[in-house]
Protein backbone atom coordinates (compact mmCIF):
# COMPACT_ATOMS: atom_id res chain seq x y z
CA UNK A 1 0.00 0.00 0.00
CA UNK A 2 1.45 3.47 -0.97
CA UNK A 3 -0.90 5.93 1.19
CA UNK A 4 -0.82 9.61 0.26
CA UNK A 5 -0.78 11.94 3.71
CA UNK A 6 -1.50 15.71 2.89
CA UNK A 7 -0.70 18.43 5.02
CA UNK A 8 -3.73 20.47 4.18
CA UNK A 9 -3.66 23.69 5.49
CA UNK A 10 0.07 23.95 4.57
CA UNK A 11 -0.34 23.07 1.12
CA UNK A 12 -3.83 25.14 0.42
CA UNK A 13 -1.97 28.46 2.31
CA UNK A 14 1.10 27.85 0.67
CA UNK A 15 0.00 27.72 -2.49
CA UNK A 16 -1.46 31.51 -2.43
CA UNK A 17 1.41 33.41 -2.62
CA UNK A 18 2.48 31.33 -5.70
CA UNK A 19 1.52 34.35 -7.20
CA UNK A 20 0.17 37.72 -7.39
CA UNK A 21 -3.01 38.84 -8.27
CA UNK A 22 -6.96 39.33 -6.77
CA UNK A 23 -8.13 37.13 -3.91
CA UNK A 24 -9.90 34.97 -6.20
CA UNK A 25 -6.72 34.38 -8.40
CA UNK A 26 -5.05 33.52 -5.93
CA UNK A 27 -7.86 31.25 -4.72
CA UNK A 28 -8.34 29.45 -7.40
CA UNK A 29 -4.06 28.50 -7.44
CA UNK A 30 -4.37 27.40 -4.36
CA UNK A 31 -6.97 24.80 -5.24
CA UNK A 32 -5.89 24.03 -8.14
CA UNK A 33 -2.13 23.23 -6.48
CA UNK A 34 -3.62 21.20 -3.69
CA UNK A 35 -5.75 19.25 -6.23
CA UNK A 36 -2.60 18.51 -8.24
CA UNK A 37 -0.29 17.65 -6.27
CA UNK A 38 -2.77 14.83 -4.69
CA UNK A 39 -3.25 13.70 -8.46
CA UNK A 40 0.44 14.03 -9.12
CA UNK A 41 1.43 12.32 -6.12
CA UNK A 42 -1.08 9.53 -6.48
CA UNK A 43 0.12 8.53 -10.38
CA UNK A 44 3.87 9.28 -9.79
CA UNK A 45 3.66 6.69 -6.24
CA UNK A 46 1.23 4.47 -7.65
CA UNK A 47 -0.70 5.67 -4.61
CA UNK A 48 -3.78 3.63 -2.57
CA UNK A 49 -5.56 6.01 -0.10
CA UNK A 50 -5.47 9.40 0.54
CA UNK A 51 -5.41 10.73 4.45
CA UNK A 52 -5.86 14.40 4.84
CA UNK A 53 -4.48 15.61 7.91
CA UNK A 54 -5.85 18.83 9.66
CA UNK A 55 -4.57 21.37 12.16
CA UNK A 56 -5.66 21.85 15.77
CA UNK A 57 -4.83 24.03 18.86
CA UNK A 58 -2.13 21.97 19.37
CA UNK A 59 -0.77 20.82 22.88
CA UNK A 60 2.92 22.60 22.69
CA UNK A 61 1.02 25.77 23.07
CA UNK A 62 0.47 25.05 26.34
CA UNK A 63 3.92 23.01 26.87
CA UNK A 64 6.08 25.92 25.90
CA UNK A 65 4.41 29.39 25.29
CA UNK A 66 6.23 30.88 23.27
CA UNK A 67 5.25 28.29 20.55
CA UNK A 68 4.20 30.35 17.26
CA UNK A 69 3.10 33.14 19.54
CA UNK A 70 4.77 35.57 16.67
CA UNK A 71 2.43 34.27 14.21
CA UNK A 72 -0.64 36.02 16.31
CA UNK A 73 1.46 39.32 16.22
CA UNK A 74 1.78 39.41 12.74
CA UNK A 75 -1.55 38.63 12.05
CA UNK A 76 -2.99 41.36 13.90
CA UNK A 77 -0.08 43.57 11.65
CA UNK A 78 -2.31 42.86 8.81
CA UNK A 79 -4.08 45.44 6.76
CA UNK A 80 -7.60 45.72 6.32
CA UNK A 81 -7.23 44.26 2.84
CA UNK A 82 -4.97 41.26 3.98
CA UNK A 83 -7.55 40.38 6.40
CA UNK A 84 -10.37 40.49 4.15
CA UNK A 85 -8.45 37.86 2.10
CA UNK A 86 -7.53 35.87 4.88
CA UNK A 87 -11.37 35.31 5.96
CA UNK A 88 -11.65 34.75 2.25
CA UNK A 89 -9.47 31.60 2.43
CA UNK A 90 -10.58 30.61 5.35
CA UNK A 91 -14.37 30.12 4.79
CA UNK A 92 -13.09 28.32 1.54
CA UNK A 93 -11.03 26.03 3.17
CA UNK A 94 -13.72 25.54 5.61
CA UNK A 95 -15.59 24.40 2.28
CA UNK A 96 -13.15 22.48 0.87
CA UNK A 97 -13.06 20.51 4.61
CA UNK A 98 -16.42 19.87 4.19
CA UNK A 99 -16.30 18.36 0.69
CA UNK A 100 -13.79 15.73 1.36
CA UNK A 101 -15.02 14.62 4.66
CA UNK A 102 -18.21 14.49 3.20
CA UNK A 103 -18.26 13.77 -0.47
CA UNK A 104 -14.89 11.52 -0.83
CA UNK A 105 -13.74 8.08 0.87
CA UNK A 106 -10.60 9.99 1.85
CA UNK A 107 -9.67 9.90 6.17
CA UNK A 108 -9.66 12.72 7.65
CA UNK A 109 -7.92 13.18 10.58
CA UNK A 110 -8.16 15.85 13.06
CA UNK A 111 -8.01 17.01 17.09
CA UNK A 112 -8.32 19.71 18.71
CA UNK A 113 -4.85 19.13 20.43
CA UNK A 114 -2.84 18.03 17.68
CA UNK A 115 -1.22 19.54 14.72
CA UNK A 116 -1.09 18.00 11.12
CA UNK A 117 2.33 17.25 12.11
CA UNK A 118 1.48 14.92 14.81
CA UNK A 119 -0.94 13.19 12.55
CA UNK A 120 1.11 12.30 9.88
CA UNK A 121 4.28 11.11 11.71
CA UNK A 122 1.71 8.49 13.83
CA UNK A 123 -0.01 7.54 10.72
CA UNK A 124 3.45 6.41 9.14
CA UNK A 125 4.29 4.89 12.69
CA UNK A 126 1.56 3.12 12.54
CA UNK A 127 1.57 1.73 8.89
CA UNK A 128 5.28 0.52 9.40
CA UNK A 129 4.98 -2.00 6.34
CA UNK A 130 3.46 0.32 4.15
CA UNK A 131 4.84 3.29 1.70
CA UNK A 132 4.18 6.56 2.55
CA UNK A 133 4.37 10.28 0.54
CA UNK A 134 3.81 13.36 2.67
CA UNK A 135 2.57 16.28 0.59
CA UNK A 136 3.45 19.20 2.53
CA UNK A 137 6.41 22.07 1.79
CA UNK A 138 6.70 21.99 5.78
CA UNK A 139 11.14 21.22 6.26
CA UNK A 140 10.08 19.25 9.52
CA UNK A 141 8.96 16.44 7.51
CA UNK A 142 12.69 15.53 6.59
CA UNK A 143 12.99 13.85 9.76
CA UNK A 144 10.94 11.09 8.76
CA UNK A 145 12.27 10.32 5.50
CA UNK A 146 13.10 6.72 5.15
CA UNK A 147 13.07 4.14 2.43
CA UNK A 148 9.40 3.87 2.65
CA UNK A 149 8.49 7.36 3.35
CA UNK A 150 8.97 10.49 0.43
CA UNK A 151 8.20 14.17 0.77
CA UNK A 152 6.65 15.78 -2.15
CA UNK A 153 6.53 19.68 -2.31
CA UNK A 154 3.35 20.30 -4.75
CA UNK A 155 4.14 23.85 -4.57
CA UNK A 156 7.77 23.67 -5.90
CA UNK A 157 7.09 20.34 -7.55
CA UNK A 158 9.97 18.62 -5.78
CA UNK A 159 10.54 15.27 -4.05
CA UNK A 160 12.79 14.68 -1.11
CA UNK A 161 13.67 10.65 -0.76
CA UNK A 162 16.25 8.99 1.11
CA UNK A 163 18.61 8.91 -1.99
CA UNK A 164 18.19 12.83 -2.75
CA UNK A 165 16.04 15.37 -4.01
CA UNK A 166 14.74 15.21 -7.25
CA UNK A 167 12.68 17.56 -9.90
CA UNK A 168 8.98 17.00 -11.04
CA UNK A 169 10.78 15.05 -14.13
CA UNK A 170 12.73 12.71 -11.94
CA UNK A 171 15.93 14.33 -12.44
CA UNK A 172 18.21 14.99 -9.10
CA UNK A 173 18.26 18.43 -8.28
CA UNK A 174 21.64 20.39 -8.53
CA UNK A 175 23.27 22.18 -5.54
CA UNK A 176 23.73 25.75 -7.27
CA UNK A 177 26.71 26.11 -4.74
CA UNK A 178 28.73 22.62 -5.75
CA UNK A 179 26.94 22.47 -9.10
CA UNK A 180 26.58 18.50 -8.03
CA UNK A 181 23.39 16.40 -7.30
CA UNK A 182 22.31 17.97 -3.90
CA UNK A 183 22.74 15.20 -1.52
CA UNK A 184 20.51 13.34 0.17
CA UNK A 185 19.26 14.35 3.55
CA UNK A 186 20.42 12.68 7.07
CA UNK A 187 17.14 12.58 8.68
CA UNK A 188 18.99 12.01 12.57
CA UNK A 189 21.62 14.39 12.18
CA UNK A 190 18.99 17.39 10.58
CA UNK A 191 16.51 16.30 13.58
CA UNK A 192 19.36 16.80 16.00
CA UNK A 193 20.76 19.97 14.69
CA UNK A 194 16.94 21.38 14.43
CA UNK A 195 16.55 20.32 18.24
CA UNK A 196 19.81 22.27 19.02
CA UNK A 197 19.47 25.61 16.76
CA UNK A 198 15.99 25.60 17.38
CA UNK A 199 13.11 27.09 14.75
CA UNK A 200 12.48 30.85 14.44
CA UNK A 201 9.48 30.17 11.97
CA UNK A 202 7.81 28.39 15.46
CA UNK A 203 9.33 30.39 17.64
CA UNK A 204 11.42 27.78 19.56
CA UNK A 205 14.38 29.13 20.60
CA UNK A 206 17.75 27.88 20.26
CA UNK A 207 19.19 25.07 23.23
CA UNK A 208 22.55 26.83 22.49
CA UNK A 209 22.91 29.67 20.89
CA UNK A 210 26.09 30.66 18.86
CA UNK A 211 27.21 26.92 18.59
CA UNK A 212 29.35 25.69 15.72
CA UNK A 213 28.31 23.50 13.47
CA UNK A 214 32.04 21.97 13.59
CA UNK A 215 34.26 22.25 17.20
CA UNK A 216 37.32 23.84 17.17
CA UNK A 217 40.68 22.41 19.49
CA UNK A 218 39.25 23.80 22.27
CA UNK A 219 35.70 23.57 21.59
CA UNK A 220 32.94 20.63 21.51
CA UNK A 221 30.87 21.50 18.19
CA UNK A 222 27.42 20.34 17.11
CA UNK A 223 29.16 17.44 15.12
CA UNK A 224 31.29 16.11 17.69
CA UNK A 225 28.55 15.94 20.06
CA UNK A 226 26.08 14.48 17.51
CA UNK A 227 28.90 11.20 16.75
CA UNK A 228 29.12 10.92 20.49
CA UNK A 229 25.36 11.07 20.87
CA UNK A 230 25.11 6.69 21.54
CA UNK A 231 28.17 6.26 23.85
CA UNK A 232 27.45 9.77 25.97
CA UNK A 233 31.09 10.37 26.09
CA UNK A 234 33.08 13.76 26.66
CA UNK A 235 32.23 15.34 23.52
CA UNK A 236 27.87 14.65 24.40
CA UNK A 237 28.68 15.66 28.00
CA UNK A 238 31.04 18.88 27.05
CA UNK A 239 28.65 20.06 25.33
CA UNK A 240 25.01 19.33 26.82
CA UNK A 241 26.01 20.07 30.05
CA UNK A 242 27.19 23.71 29.17
CA UNK A 243 25.11 26.82 30.65
CA UNK A 244 24.28 30.18 29.42
CA UNK A 245 22.54 33.08 30.10
CA UNK A 246 20.15 34.94 28.00
CA UNK A 247 18.77 38.34 27.68
CA UNK A 248 16.78 38.60 30.93
CA UNK A 249 19.28 37.64 33.00
CA UNK A 250 18.23 33.80 33.24
CA UNK A 251 20.40 31.20 33.25
CA UNK A 252 19.68 27.74 30.75
CA UNK A 253 21.43 24.22 30.49
CA UNK A 254 21.65 23.14 27.10
CA UNK A 255 20.63 19.59 28.39
CA UNK A 256 16.92 21.13 29.18
CA UNK A 257 16.49 23.10 26.70
CA UNK A 258 17.50 20.22 24.24
CA UNK A 259 15.55 17.82 25.72
CA UNK A 260 12.22 20.69 25.54
CA UNK A 261 13.14 21.18 21.88
CA UNK A 262 13.06 17.53 21.39
CA UNK A 263 9.28 17.56 23.02
CA UNK A 264 8.59 20.37 20.35
CA UNK A 265 10.24 19.34 17.22
CA UNK A 266 10.75 15.41 17.05
CA UNK A 267 7.34 14.05 15.91
CA UNK A 268 8.60 10.37 17.51
CA UNK A 269 9.23 12.24 21.36
CA UNK A 270 5.66 13.49 22.50
CA UNK A 271 4.31 13.43 25.82
CA UNK A 272 2.86 9.76 26.62
CA UNK A 273 -0.82 11.28 26.74
CA UNK A 274 -0.54 12.86 23.07
CA UNK A 275 0.64 9.63 21.94
CA UNK A 276 -2.45 8.10 23.15
CA UNK A 277 -4.20 11.00 21.22
CA UNK A 278 -2.77 10.45 18.42
CA UNK A 279 -3.02 6.59 18.06
CA UNK A 280 -6.93 7.08 19.37
CA UNK A 281 -7.20 9.82 16.53
CA UNK A 282 -6.28 7.62 14.33
CA UNK A 283 -8.12 4.12 15.34
CA UNK A 284 -10.86 6.08 15.10
CA UNK A 285 -10.70 7.68 11.91
CA UNK A 286 -9.73 4.39 9.90
CA UNK A 287 -12.77 2.40 11.81
CA UNK A 288 -15.02 4.82 9.49
CA UNK A 289 -16.23 3.01 6.58
CA UNK A 290 -16.68 5.39 3.81
CA UNK A 291 -18.62 4.42 0.92
CA UNK A 292 -19.10 7.37 -0.74
CA UNK A 293 -20.28 6.65 -4.42
CA UNK A 294 -20.36 8.95 -7.43
CA UNK A 295 -17.15 10.89 -6.11
CA UNK A 296 -16.49 12.40 -9.95
CA UNK A 297 -19.87 14.53 -9.94
CA UNK A 298 -19.36 15.34 -6.60
CA UNK A 299 -16.29 16.76 -7.69
CA UNK A 300 -17.52 18.45 -10.48
CA UNK A 301 -20.15 20.36 -8.42
CA UNK A 302 -17.15 21.67 -5.88
CA UNK A 303 -15.43 22.83 -9.00
CA UNK A 304 -18.53 24.56 -10.58
CA UNK A 305 -18.85 26.44 -7.40
CA UNK A 306 -15.17 27.79 -7.34
CA UNK A 307 -14.86 28.23 -11.00
CA UNK A 308 -12.35 25.53 -11.19
CA UNK A 309 -12.60 25.03 -15.02
CA UNK A 310 -9.02 23.04 -15.98
CA UNK A 311 -10.17 20.54 -13.15
CA UNK A 312 -13.47 19.66 -13.85
CA UNK A 313 -12.53 19.47 -17.65
CA UNK A 314 -9.98 16.28 -16.23
CA UNK A 315 -12.71 15.49 -13.38
CA UNK A 316 -11.92 11.37 -13.74
CA UNK A 317 -8.29 11.41 -13.08
CA UNK A 318 -8.17 14.34 -10.04
CA UNK A 319 -11.47 11.71 -8.30
CA UNK A 320 -9.35 8.65 -8.60
CA UNK A 321 -7.43 9.30 -5.23
CA UNK A 322 -10.67 11.15 -4.09
CA UNK A 323 -12.76 7.87 -4.33
CA UNK A 324 -10.37 5.29 -3.34
CA UNK A 325 -11.50 3.45 0.14
CA UNK A 326 -9.26 2.65 2.93
CA UNK A 327 -8.30 -0.73 3.59
CA UNK A 328 -7.45 -2.78 7.21
CA UNK A 329 -4.41 -5.04 6.59
CA UNK A 330 -3.09 -7.27 9.23
CA UNK A 331 0.14 -5.81 9.39
CA UNK A 332 -1.44 -2.74 10.43
CA UNK A 333 -0.46 -1.74 14.38
CA UNK A 334 -3.04 0.86 15.38
CA UNK A 335 -0.50 2.35 18.30
CA UNK A 336 2.48 4.90 18.11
Amino acid sequence: MTYILVDTANTFFRARHVINGDADIKLGMAFHITLNSIRKAWQQFDGSHVIFCLEGRSWRKDFYKPYKAQRAEARAAHTEKEQEEDQLFWEAFDTFKDFIREKTNCTVMQHPQLEADDLIAGWIQSHPNDNHVIISTDTDFVQLIAPNVKQYNGVMETTITHEGYFDDKGKPIIDKKTQEPKAAPDPKWLLFEKCMRGDTSDNVFSAYPGVRTKGTKNKVGLQEAYADRTLKGFNWNNLMLQRWTDHNGVEHRVMEDYERNRRLIDLSHQPDDIKEIIATTIAEATSLDKNVGQVGIRLMKFCNTWDLKKIADQAQSYAEPLNARYTIKENHSLSV
